[in-house]
């Protein structure tokens, strides 16, 4: 057996292609822009730390608002990278290799803002210590902040072990960079020399973690239904929710793959890499979990629907032909049943048709979370009463929106700076496949490591 060996000079071309690029004026716009919601943000943050949640639309019935939809919006995208990282290896998909690290960024950034918007949530946050020191176990929310900071932590190792090698290819080609640059390199690289040993090392620590992540992936956004299900309310108390939670966070976070697959691709000229095959498979694989999505929506409505009685049927109502009927009927169609159509035929699966359909399914997975949190708020078995006509509805203010729409940025942006540092497909991983390839092809039966 033999160490993968990356030539490091102009001839080899995935360096040329895969290696990370300064930002040009389109690049610089984005993340300036990025950094104008955030500012936002962060002034609406500070008004509600000032004169607190009193600023927000929350009040004793609406307690979660836009806050939640998007906490569980940031959840279902980050299991993207089990998906891919972790599902998709264990079945031997070979396709997966250029979509695997973008997954796991995906993943990480998406959790990490989980984690921020709870806290944004507290009327208190300087009591978010409390939850480590006094919390209770009896309490899904301590169930919670124990998957979710393990699913974190072992996120990141699923995105930082394999990054090492191609650490070490930018530690090696920076002379010519800044001096912080290089000893950035350095320091992360953790002495990677490419060794036998140390390549046996990374593969076994890959296998161990694709393993174990599917596990935590599964439990984390099945603990965040139990968030609602173990709530006596109409519309969360149901057995149907963690299934319903997992299949919906499937669908939403192969289609944010997809549709940041298809910017990288095009902004940095990786359709060598990224070809329309990818595209083609994953627009059947998003098929397929909107099925079965769609067959869990399907139950989940259908058997409290059959009955309606009190205040399910006055919930039911509120969405099937209320107030929320053309939210929740467009989302239904254009976040589902629209994508469905589409990627049925080849056609749609073409790189544009299938980034459009994914960013439909992405804004319709947001606004089902909301309808999952808002409306069955606004009707508590005990009815509304005596009490200010402005807490019978729910309307975010714009220190909500701005919030919110910064934790989506903020989310963008960690994506934006981790492509400006790395390669954003594995060099070593796509070299690992043409040297098992060549050696497929010439009857060599040396295999290399990863093969």
């Amino acid at each position: 057996m033999e160490p993968i060996k990356i030539k490091l000079d102009k001839s080899n071309e995935l360096l040329t292609d895969l290696m990370p690029r300064k930002f040009g004026p389109q690049g610089r716009l984005w993340v300036g822009f990025l950094l104008l919601v955030i500012i936002i943000g962060a002034v609406a943050y500070y008004r509600q730390l000032k004169h607190g949640l009193v600023v927000t639309d929350m009040r004793d019935f609406t307690s979660w608002g836009i806050y939640i939809s998007n906490f569980v919006f940031f959840v279902a995208i980050s299991l993207v990278g089990s998906l891919v990282s972790a599902i998709l290896k264990l079945t031997n998909v070979a396709w997966r290799t250029p979509l695997v690290r973008i997954s796991e960024i995906i993943a990480v950034a998406a959790i990490t803002f989980a984690a921020i918007i709870i806290i944004v949530d507290m009327g208190r946050p300087d009591r978010f210590w409390h939850l480590f020191v006094y919390g209770r176990i009896q309490s899904p929310i301590l169930w919670d902040v124990i998957v979710i900071t393990t699913y974190f932590v072992v996120s990141c190792l699923l995105l930082y072990i394999p990054l090492l090698p191609d650490i070490a290819v930018c530690r090696d080609t920076a002379p010519a960079s800044p001096r912080w640059k290089k000893r950035f390199y350095t320091f992360l690289a953790l002495n990677w020399k490419g060794t036998s040993k140390q390549y046996a090392i990374i593969h076994k620590s890959i296998n161990v973690l694709a393993v174990l992540v599917v596990p935590l992936a599964l439990g984390i956004h099945t603990v965040t239904s139990w968030l609602f299900a173990t709530t006596y309310r109409a519309g969360w108390d149901s057995s149907n929710f963690g299934p319903y939670f997992v299949a919906g966070a499937f669908q939403a976070g192969c289609a944010g793959v997809i549709a940041v697959t298809f910017v990288l691709r095009n902004h940095y000229n990786l359709r060598k890499y990224i070809t329309n095959k990818h595209f083609d498979n994953l627009g059947k694989l998003l098929v397929l979990l909107s099925l079965i999505y769609l067959y869990f929506n399907i139950n989940e409505y259908l058997v409290p629907g059959y009955k309606m009685k009190t205040v399910d049927g006055e919930h039911l109502h509120s969405l099937f032909r209320g107030s929320y009927a053309p939210l929740f009927w467009s989302v239904q169609i254009f976040g589902m049943i629209l994508p469905i159509i589409v990627l049925l035929f080849k056609k749609g699966r073409k790189p544009l048709p299938i980034f459009i359909v994914s960013i439909l399914v992405v804004v319709g997975a947001w606004f089902k979370r909301f309808l999952i949190v808002i409306p069955t708020l606004l009707h508590p078995f005990i009815p509304i009463q005596n009490v200010p006509e402005s807490w019978h509805h729910y309307v975010p203010t714009w220190e909500e929106w701005a919030i919110t729409s910064a934790s989506l940025a903020g989310a963008l942006l960690i994506i934006t700076i981790f492509v400006r540092l790395f390669p954003i497909i594995s060099i070593w991983e796509t070299t690992e496949e043409k040297m098992n390839a060549t050696a497929t092809q010439t009857g060599d039966q040396t295999q290399f490591y990863g093969a």
